[in-house]
């Protein structure tokens, strides 16, 4: 990683983990997802942009593998997805193939605009859900 791409990482996850995550996990309508802590085993919110399709949610990390819940993903795929204030379990995937940029275009534009700007490698996540 680039060393501009490195301090945008640390800036943007100091703003995310501090400020906006605790405020935008509160929200009723916002949408959450929560893993188990791969270290802790305790349960991780971390408020997310994407879409239901059918029987799956999509979505995209703006910092790939360095995203704290997708490592926690790659240590268990388990995970609970708040949607519309209503809770949904399933298995994450991991999609490094997929096209993330693509992928936005299908996203909630708000969102997507974001993790387009701030991002440093996307990587896609799709949740099939079983609930």
């Amino acid at each position: 990683m680039s060393a501009h791409s490195e301090t945008k990482h640390r800036i943007v996850t100091r703003f995310q983990r501090h400020l906006a995550n605790p405020l935008s996990r509160r929200l009723p309508l916002q949408t959450v997802l929560e893993t188990t802590g791969r270290t802790s085993g305790l349960p991780r919110r971390t408020p997310v942009g994407g879409r239901r399709v059918g029987d799956s949610f999509w979505l995209v990390s703006e910092f790939g593998l360095k995203s704290h819940y997708v490592r926690n993903i790659q240590a268990d795929p388990r995970v609970r997805v708040r949607i519309r204030g209503r809770w949904h379990t399933g298995t994450a995937h991991l999609l490094p193939d997929d096209d993330a940029v693509a992928r936005l275009r299908g996203l909630p534009r708000l969102n997507s605009a974001a993790v387009r700007a701030f991002g440093t490698d996307l990587l896609t996540v799709r949740v099939d859900l079983t609930d």
